[in-house]
């Protein structure tokens, strides 16, 4: 890529919430997308959400850990195949306390290997898809969530807590870039009103977009069976 008129670089956006672009070097980002694309064949694999009052969302969903669907957990895909939901493999955790040490620093909350990450929400948006302003609340911890982006390019808004409307701030997130939010600002607002299509890395091979979403459950362990 030639150089940047205004280079890209750390970015707080809001207290707690902080963007960090090229995150993921290329070797990372194949190889992280050659995971999603394991995890999206069926059983439990990509499908469309839809919410309670009838309509379905244009990005579609694989999950990992616990499957969600609106608007709670579940261990399989009862909105789906009735599959039980694929594991959530160690490396992902290791993964997101790296981003939380980076983007807030090795004492923030999240970044402590006691935090256990342990739900992946696998978002693929073509470039129709849209994601409207919702908050990630169906959790019961308040460690950082942390976003991963591949393929194109997009425009992630995110506002306040309060509301889906005004104050909000619209940040371009390129493939490999990481958002990370937690603190006073754990709770707000975001969504992806835009995708902009072909954007893609060429060599990454990927027609669309991928958004990797760790979340921080705080939910108790099921019981060996």
């Amino acid at each position: 890529m030639d150089a940047e008129l205004f280079p890209r670089g750390r970015r707080e956006i809001a207290p707690g919430a902080v963007h960090l672009p090229d995150w993921l070097d290329a070797g990372r980002q194949r190889h992280l997308l050659e995971a999603c694309r394991g995890w999206a064949r069926p059983p439990a694999g990509l499908r469309t959400v839809r919410t309670p009052g009838g309509g379905t969302m244009t990005a579609r969903q694989v999950c990992l850990g616990r499957h969600w669907y609106p608007y709670g957990y579940a261990r399989t895909v009862v909105d789906g195949d009735g599959s039980p939901v694929k594991p959530f493999p160690g490396r992902l955790g290791e993964l997101a306390r790296e981003a939380v040490t980076d983007a807030l620093g090795p004492g923030a909350p999240g970044a402590d290997p006691a935090t256990v990450y342990d739900i992946a929400l696998i978002n693929f948006y073509d470039a129709e898809a849209r994601m409207g302003m919702h908050r990630d609340s169906d959790e019961s911890c308040d460690a950082p969530v942390v976003s991963l982006s591949l393929g194109d390019t997009c425009v992630f808004r995110f506002g306040n807590t309060e509301s889906r409307t005004r104050p909000y701030t619209d940040v371009e997130l390129r493939s490999g870039d990481l958002f990370v939010f937690g603190g006073p600002s754990r709770l707000a607002y975001h969504g992806v009103p835009k995708v902009h299509a072909g954007t893609a890395p060429h060599e990454l091979g990927l027609t669309g977009r991928l958004n990797l979403t760790l979340r921080a459950s705080g939910f108790p362990p099921e019981p060996a069976r």
